[in-house]
């Protein structure tokens, strides 16, 4: 994924946990975090630098290893920690970062720490990555890195992932330094955010400080007397988990039965609900107990019956704001429990420390209900982790939707958290909700949560990182490639943000029908020629890397060759699915008991090609207008000439009679009829490629009835294009074949810098 480069890891903590002997001797050991397990298998393959504090002030270490990863410590003075890390970044940047829920400290002091111990870690990095590395920059605290790196390597392609939310612009404006940290931020090749929320603020933001033109997610840098202009990515990558490694612990029985001990330690109540967070203002812990209190005192639920546990781990309890937190949550969890707690039971279990991933995966298997609910966050991962766990679909999940995980997670009870009534109400009738409908929500999540795991967000980050890489890799002639210049004047905003997402994966599918959507619609189908703007934009896909190209067509293969179409090293499939060509037959089965795509006739379906071929012949081959089109394995009615509408129409059913009257497979297009004696279609050809290529998505653009076969079988990292009126099960539409081909310009300028030109 990172094309052979070296990758470098950017954090303030390094991913390690000092472990003390009883003999005193201290080591290392690596921390089982997310970001660390999301790049495991890239680690293991090439190696890894990581840059990063070891989490104590004044401690100075030579680099060091662990297993493949290289750890090059970054020193901190106890000064640093408190204004820098204290200081600016939570203290300024967190709350404004959260939409303000606390007010945030402006110090110049404060500031001029931050940018120093900033300059420190690009230092650091500038000095241990090797030449031409990859350098994924992480998080709020490290936000002038990036700029100051390239300054110091601009043979590096630098990477940074905002893990919290990035502010609305209005918000963003009271930051004093706004405009040296959106700069600090564009040194990034490519910029990763949790939602599409905190990319367009981010994208606004930019234009509005900095004076940078955004084009859908790609902001366009000026070039200067010293560099030349290049473009930034900046688009959302939704983080997640390693959902498969929450639910092997939660299969183990031990797990379970741990899980089983912590309801009897509740005293086995009806309902056991969970809270999960770090002891955080941002997470709405004061708004859910005010929540459960009213419920306690309204009597809409008993204390007999339900136990809230609220798990909140310590969390920079040097800063005032988290110690006055504490102290208030405390207080109110203490007067809860003694107004509505008795001898031996208390309502409110509250846990103030933090727990092993062992006892938190018990803790969701003995919960009924998991409450998240933030005032603002930038995906919390509780949520998913809790889903990834119940493997027997029971549970309930109530999710606040300021949250980045409700962006995906849409079977939840969604809520607004500032609105008690409304939380009041989400929690009683998560309580009381149905197991049925507590497994359809739940198996909803989980296909969610499985088919979006921490190794999908890497492969997608590291996909754009890698295409901004090769974008910078010099050409042929010993130069620089120039930076894309993209062309986005007929792409709709809703299909540029997706092709943008597309065109950075690693591996592409990109396949297409060819008339009405490469080609005009035209009264003579022998006439039609693709647009010259989308055979090139075709063939600049295709040379690129890991990039396949196909058309699928309900032209037979000789009927195509006649418009002039050369497609040499494309995978091309005619008379919908039937013929095949650029692809191996023999490694592309048919759909079911069918034959192989592309196998010739059997003597049975030859014989009665022939028979319905001398039928249509006969009673319609002397209509004006009707136009019979032989293909190897049917044949077509076309009425497209026809003069009369209402004749059209009738000629058709007639022909239609004719078909099913000898069991021939109908497909309806546009005024025309397929009658075909294989059963196939363009959905299961495109199956039975894939199958036979690389794992992939897919992006394909298609116009007629006949297409639809394909839109609904695409799935969730898939794009499929409309072109053209008519219903569709496609999730966007383009209006014409010009604006199918702009798509396609755009895919292949992003994906390898080469410019089409517009016709």
């Amino acid at each position: 994924m990172t094309g052979g480069r070296e990758l470098v890891m950017v954090s303030n903590r390094l991913p390690v946990d000092r472990v003390v002997a009883s003999d005193g001797s201290t080591s290392w050991r690596t921390s089982p975090g997310g970001l660390v397990t999301a790049v495991a298998p890239i680690v293991e393959q090439l190696g890894c630098l990581w840059v990063g504090w070891v989490g104590a002030a004044d401690e100075q270490l030579e680099p060091f290893e662990i297993g493949s990863m290289r750890l090059a410590p970054v020193e901190l003075s106890e000064d640093d920690i408190e204004l820098y890390y204290e200081g600016f970044s939570n203290g300024t940047l967190w709350p404004l970062y959260h939409d303000v829920i606390a007010r945030p400290d402006f110090h110049r002091v404060w500031w001029d720490r931050y940018r120093r111990v900033n300059q420190r870690f690009a230092e650091r990095v500038a000095e241990q990555a090797a030449r031409g590395a990859i350098v994924w920059v992480h998080d709020y605290q490290l936000q002038l890195v990036p700029a100051m790196l390239r300054e110091l390597r601009p043979d590096l392609t630098i990477a940074f992932f905002l893990h919290i939310p990035f502010p609305p612009s209005r918000l963003f404006a009271q930051l004093p330094w706004r405009k040296s940290v959106v700069e600090g931020l564009l040194g990034a090749d490519v910029i990763g955010f949790q939602q599409v929320t905190d990319a367009v603020a981010f994208r606004m933001t930019a234009e509005r400080f900095t004076r940078v033109p955004a084009l859908g997610n790609t902001i366009v840098v000026p070039g200067t007397a010293d560099h030349p202009s290049r473009t930034v990515l900046a688009q959302e990558f939704p983080i997640s988990i390693d959902a498969a490694a929450f639910a092997e612990v939660a299969a183990r029985p031990e797990i379970q039965q741990r899980a089983r001990e912590i309801r009897a330690e509740l005293g086995n109540p009806k309902t056991v609900m969970l809270g999960v967070d770090r002891l955080d203002y941002t997470k709405g812990i004061r708004h859910r107990l005010k929540a459960f209190d009213e419920l306690l005192g309204d009597g809409e639920i008993d204390p007999a019956d339900i136990v809230f546990v609220q798990v909140a781990s310590p969390s920079r309890e040097r800063v005032d704001a988290y110690r006055q937190l504490r102290d208030e949550v405390e207080l109110t969890v203490g007067r809860i429990n003694g107004e509505h707690g008795s001898i031996g039971h208390a309502p409110l279990v509250y846990l103030h420390r933090g727990h092993t991933r062992d006892e938190m995966v018990a803790l969701y298997l003995a919960a009924d209900v998991l409450l998240v609910t933030p005032l603002r966050d930038g995906m919390n991962l509780v949520a998913k982790e809790y889903v990834a766990c119940r493997a027997d679909e029971q549970g309930v999940l109530v999710l606040s939707e300021f949250a980045g995980a409700a962006d995906e997670l849409r079977d939840a009870l969604l809520v607004n958290p500032h609105d008690i009534e409304g939380l009041k109400a989400a929690i009683v009738r998560a309580a009381h909700m149905p197991r049925e409908e507590q497994r359809r929500r739940m198996r909803s999540l989980r296909r969610t949560v499985y088919d979006n795991d921490v190794a999908h967000w890497a492969t997608g980050y590291l996909g754009a990182v890698r295409a901004a890489a090769e974008s910078q890799r010099p050409s042929q002639t010993g130069h620089r490639t120039e930076p894309i210049q993209v062309s986005t004047a007929f792409v709709p905003r809703s299909i540029d943000d997706r092709v943008r997402r597309l065109a950075a994966l690693p591996q592409l599918i990109v396949a297409s029908d060819f008339d009405g959507t490469l080609a005009p619609i035209v009264p003579r189908p022998q006439d039609a020629r693709i647009l010259p703007r989308a055979r090139q934009a075709l063939e600049v896909l295709r040379s690129a890397p890991d990039t396949y190209v196909a058309v699928l067509t309900g032209r037979s293969l000789e009927g195509l060759a006649e418009t002039g179409l050369q497609s040499e090293g494309w995978i091309v499939s005619g008379s919908h699915g039937s013929e095949l060509t650029g692809l191996d037959v023999g490694a592309v089965a048919g759909a079911g008991e069918a034959p192989p795509l592309g196998s010739p006739l059997t003597d049975e379906e030859h014989e009665r090609l022939q028979r319905i071929a001398r039928r249509f012949e006969r009673v319609l081959g002397g209509e004006p207008g009707v136009r019979l089109e032989r293909k190897p394995f049917g044949i077509a009615v076309h009425t497209r000439q026809v003069a009369d509408s209402e004749q059209a129409d009738e000629l058709m059913a007639a022909a239609v009679e004719l078909g099913l009257a000898a069991e021939m497979h109908v497909r309806e297009g546009k005024q025309v009829r397929e009658f075909s004696v294989r059963d196939s279609n363009k959905g299961s050809v495109l199956r039975s490629i894939r199958a036979a290529l690389p794992n992939a998505p897919v992006l394909f653009l298609g116009d007629d009835v006949t297409d639809e076969d394909v839109f609904t079988s695409l799935g969730h990292d898939d794009l499929g294009i409309k072109v053209g009126d008519g219903a569709t099960a496609a999730v966007e539409r383009v209006p014409d074949p010009e604006t199918a081909t702009a798509v396609l310009a755009l895919l292949a300028e992003l994906r390898t810098g080469i410019i089409i030109g517009s016709e």
